[in-house]
């Protein structure tokens, strides 16, 4: 939006004002999350009249109207969540129509945190724990790993494969959460140590992969506890090792300057 000029009366910004993107579970490529709920296959937007979704948006809302104290700081969806529910942009074919427009740029850092709890036993993918996992994410988590795509629909890209979706946190998949991929795939380099990719270079989407389900990060932080900590220690410190690179950004009151 910066690079478009987007916002009206700023005519002079710049995508060299942002100098680093961290994402933590995000939702780059869709989820097949959205079909299990109500999204149809067929074309990644028309909702059943009748299913999970449709329940959901009414429960959201009625869940921030009674707006109670004690169960929010156990469950806290937030003003994002609340406003920004559209499940056909979670859709497989709603995400590739965003990231249409979607760019890495050169001069900006980029680094990703996919989370998983699945694992593979006799080839088959399964959830990786039992206790591990919130227990309203573990029948998810379950129903995601072994989500088919029907045989009797066009499939949703070229190449689509339904064991390239099957790890998951419960809400998203884990391998379209490390970077965009589709419809076009951006630079990206997993890293296991990040001793090994020292030091980052921009316009690359870094990524690893945390075991944990989506509701210890997204929903409910507190849960992650001392790891999600250490993964946001982390997030600074790349930061500050961002600001003494040879070529400084932009700052917004320089480019009028």
């Amino acid at each position: 939006m910066l690079t478009d000029k987007a916002f009206n009366g700023y005519e002079n910004t710049s995508e060299k004002w942002v100098l680093s993107i961290t994402a933590l579970s995000g939702a780059f490529n869709g989820t097949t999350r959205t079909y299990l709920d109500g999204i149809q296959p067929e074309d990644g937007r028309t909702m059943k009249p009748i299913c999970l979704l449709q329940l959901l948006r009414i429960g959201v809302i009625i869940y921030d109207w009674f707006d109670i104290p004690w169960l929010k700081a156990y469950y806290n969806f937030g003003p994002i969540f609340f406003r920004g529910l559209d499940p056909p942009d979670l859709s497989i074919q709603g995400a590739m129509h965003l990231n249409c427009h979607l760019n890495t740029f050169p001069n900006t850092y980029y680094f990703s945190y996919a989370t998983k709890r699945t694992r593979k036993i006799l080839g088959i993918t399964v959830p990786s724990s039992i206790l591990g996992i919130h227990p309203l994410l573990f029948i998810r988590v379950l129903q995601m790993s072994q989500w088919r795509h029907p045989p009797d629909v066009y499939p949703p890209y070229k190449g689509y494969r339904d064991e390239d979706w099957q790890d998951n946190d419960g809400a998203l998949n884990t391998a379209y959460m490390t970077h965009p991929r589709l419809p076009i795939e951006h630079p990206s380099c997993f890293v296991e140590n990040d001793s090994e990719c020292q030091p980052l270079q921009p316009g690359i989407w870094y990524y690893k992969i945390v075991e944990a389900d989506h509701i210890s990060f997204i929903v409910n932080r507190e849960r992650a506890g001392v790891q999600f900590d250490l993964i946001y220690d982390s997030i600074f410190e790349r930061c500050r090792k961002h600001v003494f690179r040879k070529d400084p950004p932009t700052l917004p009151n320089e480019a009028h300057q």
